[in-house]
């Protein structure tokens, strides 16, 4: 397998290209000779300027056309929206090619993104279409904090219609199988329940004991070592301080909500179970500091870090 990361611009209007970048300009010979910036040469360009820093962008740039390059930056716009989508459409194909070992993507703007036509609701909805994958699931990995979502983008309404067994057991073992790859032998899994107390015995709902708990029996038959549902106002706070590996989260704010309070700008986004490695920064395109050369590159240097790390167990492995 390739030892390339491949690094998605993201928006030309916001910080992606900076923080890419300054990325680039930060590591060794050696480590930027692994790295493909998918992305436009001109706006990179106007993004080391910005940065007012030296380094040589060429010999690392997969340059894809946009029209008016570089465009204004911090401001809305289609034509953005379809740049980027093609950088990520670019760094797939050399994904399931084999040219790159791994993707990592700098922020996308939701909204420019459908303007351009390609409606998907983010990253994970737009690679699991580019690489016909049936399901994908949005893991966000800290330090200290590991939480693996049933379901993201969608309304709290519909996170709670997804919060099937079928789909709690299948993100529980995609998070068991993501952990044994990074490392843990027997990850300690904890699955939080979806009502307040895990609905006190149908006290405040069913789900918890109709769908969540059969899973999570399901997941430990397989031998699988699972915990729950746990109540998600301790759960959160018990995994912090070590009691389990990676929680199941029923729905997105659930999950994002103490993985940002505890590690905003170091927890990395990653794709599981699609057939091809992704990670992404956990923030989004700032267009208010944009072309300021201010943003910061903390979490794609994360990022990039687990990048590395899923790159080399693959190569373990292969």
């Amino acid at each position: 397998m390739s030892n390339i990361i491949g690094i998605t611009m993201g928006d030309p209007c916001g910080v992606g290209p900076e923080i890419s970048v300054r990325a680039l300009a930060g590591m060794t010979p050696q480590e930027r000779a692994t790295i493909r910036i998918y992305g436009n040469l001109k706006t990179l360009e106007a993004a080391r300027e910005a940065l007012d820093i030296t380094v040589d962008l060429a010999p690392h740039v997969v340059d894809l056309p946009i029209e008016g390059a570089p465009l204004a930056w911090g401001q809305l716009s289609p034509v953005a929206g379809d740049a980027a989508f093609r950088f990520i459409e670019k760094a797939v194909r050399d994904a399931e090619a084999g040219t790159i070992g791994c993707i990592v993507t700098a922020p996308i703007n939701k909204e420019a993104l459908n303007l351009a036509g390609h409606h998907y609701d983010g990253h994970t909805g737009m690679l699991r279409s580019l690489t016909g994958s049936k399901a994908a699931y949005m893991l966000l990995a800290s330090e200290r904090l590991k939480v693996i979502h049933v379901s993201t983008h969608v309304s709290l309404q519909e996170a709670i219609r997804r919060s099937t067994t079928e789909r709690v057991l299948a993100t529980i073992r995609a998070g068991d199988a993501h952990l044994k790859r990074t490392g843990y032998a027997a990850p300690r899994i904890a699955v939080a329940g979806i009502n307040p107390h895990c609905g006190e015995n149908g006290l405040f709902g069913t789900e918890d004991d109709e769908q969540i708990a059969p899973a999570v029996q399901a997941a430990r038959a397989e031998g699988i070592d699972a915990y729950g549902p746990i109540s998600a106002d301790t759960l959160f706070y018990r995994a912090y301080a070590g009691a389990f590996d990676l929680v199941v989260a029923q729905y997105h704010d659930q999950g994002h909500i103490p993985v940002k309070l505890v590690a905003f700008d170091t927890a990395v986004n990653v794709s599981v179970d699609l057939p091809i490695d992704r990670t992404s920064v956990d923030h989004g395109t700032a267009f208010d500091i944009a072309g300021k050369g201010i943003a910061d590159h903390g979490n794609m240097n994360s990022a990039i870090a687990y990048a590395r790390k899923l790159v080399s167990g693959a190569a373990k492995r292969g």
